[in-house]
């Protein structure tokens, strides 16, 4: 029975995370990285890791010993950044797992690239804690994330000025999603806002609108809205409000503003390549296009093909934060594509993930199946995978064809032959010469 139930632990709770509270390990996300890791005195250990990560489950024991031996001298700490990837990358999180120490200057962390055991992470957290201390008592002082670790760098212009009189149009009527600070000009934490508010606008630009309202002066939308305390922040979108309770730095700002826009981003259309048009919306106007080549119609009818087709609709809408361009293509109709992709090697359905800037290429090689084309896809947002070159360097051509009706394939109608006004007899004389 404890087998049983240490086994069922690892599959419900080993899904998410991999330390318990009582690990040492304390569980690190974008709405507490700032205050307890940039903004705090203390030496980090960050691992970055995802739970399907083999090498990640395998540092579990190690890591956690670390934590232990390290307690109240150096804090340690893991992200999920399969669930968190805003997080991983900000920090150029590329595989898993990551470490990295977070010392004297928290604005650029030390990546940890030593063995993989207790000792060797303990040993390399304490270099970092001394050499801290060191140059502190030179007199030399570290860098946090608390005045300048996100203030400055970002446009006034890009923050909104609201009023009671444009609120309704500008915020309540948009199809877009708004954060709003409301202020007063006298509150010093408003102030203090400030810098972080202008850059956090700039960053978010064309995923999120920020905004500030004069609560002093448009006591409507204030009152409205329950304002008591300056600031306050809100998130608007499609009728819905919610609090912000986040960090107020941009980089908590901006880590809220990007998780919002993945959740809420409408997943992409799986749309059959008919022309140079489809290929070029897909492929040039995204960084990463998915290319799917389907069985021919007479090979796959209209059931087969549309269960592909829902397959790779669901997978869009799991990988939707990407902003990737996905088509659709039936086998053979477009030859020279499939030629610059070196598709159909293997037989059909294939699929290949395509960057036109690059003009680089991964082909799948596994099943074409969801979890054949989820572990591609996946290796694909992190950058693995093995690519190769466009052949002919340039997008190919691609030729218009008509769209899919939805139907079955059918054998063209053999043509009846009228043998009406055939003389057998002179057949049968043609036969013996």
């Amino acid at each position: 029975m404890k087998v049983f139930a240490v086994v069922c632990a690892v599959l419900l709770g080993g899904a998410s995370a991999l330390y318990s509270p009582s690990s040492g390990v304390i569980d690190l996300t974008p709405s507490n990285f700032q205050k307890e890791v940039i903004n705090s005195d203390a030496v980090w250990v960050v691992e970055f890791f995802a739970p399907w990560c083999g090498h990640c489950q395998q540092l579990v024991p190690e890591y956690q010993k670390a934590a232990q031996a390290l307690k109240g001298v150096v804090k340690v700490g893991a992200v999920n950044a399969d669930d968190h990837r805003s997080l991983g990358g900000q920090y150029g999180v590329r595989g898993f797992p990551t470490i990295k120490i977070f010392g004297l200057d928290k604005n650029k962390p030390e990546d940890y690239n030593g063995q993989r055991s207790a000792q060797s992470i303990v040993d390399a957290a304490l270099k970092t804690a001394r050499e801290k201390v060191n140059a502190q008592l030179s007199g030399k002082r570290g860098s946090s994330g608390g005045s300048s670790g996100g203030g400055g760098g970002g446009s006034a212009d890009d923050v909104i000025e609201l009023t009671d009189s444009n609120f309704e149009k500008l915020v309540l009527k948009s199809d877009d999603m708004w954060l709003v600070e409301f202020f007063a000009p006298w509150c010093g934490h408003c102030k203090n806002l400030a810098p972080h508010w202008q850059k956090a606008a700039t960053e978010l630009k064309g995923k999120v609108k920020l905004g500030a309202l004069d609560a002093t002066v448009h006591q409507v939308m204030a009152s409205r809205y329950g304002v008591q305390g300056y600031p306050t922040i809100k998130f608007f979108y499609k009728g819905d409000v919610e609090d912000y309770e986040g960090g107020r730095t941009a980089s908590d700002i901006v880590a809220f503003g990007n998780d919002k826009a993945a959740v809420n981003v409408e997943p992409p259309e799986i749309v059959q390549l008919t022309d140079e048009k489809v290929l070029e919306e897909a492929c040039k106007k995204h960084q990463i296009c998915i290319i799917a080549v389907l069985p021919h119609i007479l090979d796959c009818q209209s059931e087969c093909r549309n269960n592909y087709i829902s397959m790779l609709t669901k997978l869009g809408d799991k990988y939707k934060q990407k902003m990737w361009g996905w088509v659709w293509s039936e086998a053979v109709a477009q030859s020279d594509l499939e030629q610059a992709l070196d598709i159909g090697g293997f037989g059909y359905p294939a699929l290949a993930a395509l960057n036109a800037k690059k003009m680089q290429f991964a082909l799948l090689k596994g099943s074409f199946s969801e979890d054949g084309i989820n572990e591609f896809l996946r290796d694909i947002s992190y950058g693995r995978g093995r690519t190769a070159p466009v052949r002919g360097a340039q997008l190919p051509s691609v030729s218009k064809v008509e769209a899919w009706d939805g139907k079955d394939g059918a054998l063209p109608e053999e043509e009846d032959i009228d043998l009406s006004d055939v003389d057998l007899d002179d057949l049968e004389g043609h036969s013996e010469l």
